[in-house]
């Protein structure tokens, strides 16, 4: 059976299907699934962030609402957001998760190999002091991601 964020994703996603921009309110979306307004924030924090394509705009107050947009990017947008995010500090599991989801929900990896990436950077898989994981997850999505754009450029996929 599917938790309370899994069903709260799919109900935005299903409102999204007609436009890549939508406004809600947060205490109203709460209501409908009876749940807190952090709720909502949690699913909008981990599903709809800009490492997975999205841009979440909160007002807040009274009327306040929630203005979520699907980013339209280009391929190259893609790469140079994550190669942006890559370059700036180490990563950790759930950043580079995100990641790794995104340029799958663009079509830039397979799901399998999406899967094998995530395994890859998942903590169980670096085993090594926790100061240099996430380094060692950097440069591994470094490499794999460099290694599939030159994939690209030669004619493979």
């Amino acid at each position: 059976m599917a938790n309370i964020s899994d069903i709260i994703e799919k109900f935005i996603l299903d409102a999204m299907q007609q436009d890549d921009s939508i406004q809600i309110s947060r205490n109203e979306l709460a209501n409908f699934f009876s749940c807190a307004p952090s709720q909502i924030n949690y699913v909008l924090a981990t599903r709809f962030s800009n490492e997975r394509g999205y841009e979440v705009y909160s007002q807040r107050g009274g009327g306040g609402y929630i203005r979520l947009t699907k980013l339209t990017l280009t391929d190259d947008d893609i790469i140079q957001n994550v190669l942006k995010e890559l370059l700036n500090k180490p990563i950790d599991y759930n950043t580079g998760k995100k990641i790794v989801l995104n340029l799958f929900d663009n079509g830039f990896f397979s799901e399998d190999e999406s899967k094998i990436i995530i395994s890859a950077i998942m903590p169980k898989a670096l085993a090594c002091p926790i100061n240099f994981e996430n380094q060692i997850r950097t440069q591994i999505l470094k490499n794999v991601l460099i290694n599939k754009i030159k994939s690209i450029q030669e004619g493979g996929e």
